[in-house]
């Protein structure tokens, strides 16, 4: 897997059209790319942009996800022309743009319904089929082993990286489809522009020949229970140990703490993360994995935005920016904090608070980063095992100097966190 350069330090941020300004339109939204520059986000995934089917539509508007043609652009939005001018000055500020793409499913009166029924799956009557044992009744589910359905799912994908010069693509649903196909669809893409690749799904064997990058599900799972009581902090070593020796050394893994399905169907990023959710926030920056915000995240959303109606976020300023802002800078600043390949391996730091307290340190020849998460509701004077800790750094927020040598220690209250940045050879010999 070859990523694209510009995606070594970058962070994803995803644009849900319909909620993310007052008016709901592409040309609105790019009223606010300034704005996510300033912030220093750098791939912006937009959700489903083509029109809604209205058979067995959800809601006064439908769901983004199911799609009535995939050479459309949904009105509600604007046109195509919008879209392309969104696209063009995305790229004029540095910024890259990935659309939501839905290849499981489509809506029940897509253009192809009529034109090819034969893609389609079946139930056991005959008849067209959503995606079983889920409620998704505004979709039916479309059938891979139809060559003609693999052949104009490329060539459309392929048209809106041509015409709209897109940079890739967010896959919804990616493990429904099979591994083959998207694998058909990097290598189709990638003579047209490298592009960049994120799977909605948590499987190892996308990252062979078609995804940079793969949700991690089971990182945000980890915090949910750490955060509300129900496991300890053994639930990160887990993920973590999972992470560095299961999977491709090269595998992005999108680290989250909201996005539209958690906040629509579970809860707001407050009430699934509760008083660990700004150490949350930090540990998916600055520990592996490539981050994502969530539109309105930097604003303090406190509430869950409605999925089928128009509900525009409610702007205003938030201590949230500014620790974006600067997790951000942190990030792109130390390569250690890079997104894989680039980026150095966690690794772990003894403390004699293990099963609340995760500290670790990510190094090369350039770099040092020491970073320690309370998750407990306790104030927690800490000591670290053997050396790996030792050195001369800077406070990664303050700027303050600070030096840690043997005997030294560190006191964080509850739900704290703290970020030392220094270089790998701080004169200790370590």
């Amino acid at each position: 897997m070859q990523h694209p350069d510009w995606s070594k330090d970058a962070t994803v941020y995803q644009l849900n059209t319909r909620q993310f300004t007052a008016a709901g339109t592409f040309r609105a939204a790019m009223e606010q790319l300034p704005r996510l520059q300033e912030l220093g986000v750098r791939i912006l995934w937009v959700m489903p942009v083509h029109p809604i089917g209205e058979e067995n539509r959800k809601g006064e508007l439908g769901s983004p996800y199911s799609i009535r043609d995939y050479y459309g652009v949904n009105k509600e939005f604007g046109t195509l022309d919008d879209l392309k001018a969104f696209v063009q000055r995305a790229h004029e500020l540095g910024l890259y743009v990935i659309l939501d793409w839905v290849a499981n499913h489509t809506a029940w009166d897509n253009v192809l319904v009529e034109e090819h029924p034969d893609w389609y799956a079946r139930d056991y009557k005959g008849d067209y089929r959503p995606t079983p044992w889920w409620d998704w009744t505004d979709i039916i589910d479309l059938d891979y082993r139809q060559p003609g359905l693999r052949t104009y799912m490329r060539e459309v994908m392929e048209y809106w990286v041509r015409e709209v010069d897109i940079d890739g693509y967010r896959c919804d649903v990616a493990g429904y489809v099979p591994v083959d196909f998207w694998e058909e669809v990097r290598q189709a893409l990638n003579t047209i522009k490298p592009v960049f690749m994120l799977a909605e799904w948590e499987a190892r064997d996308l990252h062979r020949a078609a995804f940079d990058a793969t949700y991690a599900w089971s990182w945000h799972e980890a915090l949910h229970r750490i955060t509300h009581g129900k496991e300890t902090v053994a639930a990160l070593y887990v993920y973590y140990s999972w992470n560095e020796r299961a999977w491709p050394a090269d595998a992005m893994r999108m680290t989250f703490t909201d996005n539209h399905d958690k906040n629509a169907w579970e809860g707001t990023m407050q009430e699934l993360l509760g008083d660990g959710l700004e150490a949350s926030i930090a540990l998916s920056f600055l520990g592996e994995g490539i981050p994502l915000i969530y539109n309105g995240q930097e604003a303090g959303l406190d509430r869950r935005l409605a999925f089928f109606a128009r509900d525009p976020i409610e702007w205003r300023e938030h201590p949230f920016t500014e620790l974006f802002r600067q997790l951000i800078r942190l990030k792109q600043e130390n390569e250690v904090l890079w997104n894989a390949p680039w980026g150095a391996t966690m690794i772990r730091v003894p403390n004699n608070y293990e099963s609340q307290v995760l500290s670790f340190v990510r190094q090369d020849d350039g770099g040092k980063v020491f970073a320690v998460f309370n998750f407990g509701a306790g104030t927690r004077v800490l000591r670290f095992g053997q050396a790996l800790w030792h050195g001369t750094y800077r406070d990664g927020l303050s700027g303050e100097e600070v030096v840690l040598g043997e005997g030294d220690g560190l006191t964080l209250g509850p739900w704290a966190w703290r970020v030392l940045v220094g270089t790998r050879d701080n004169g200790t010999g370590v």
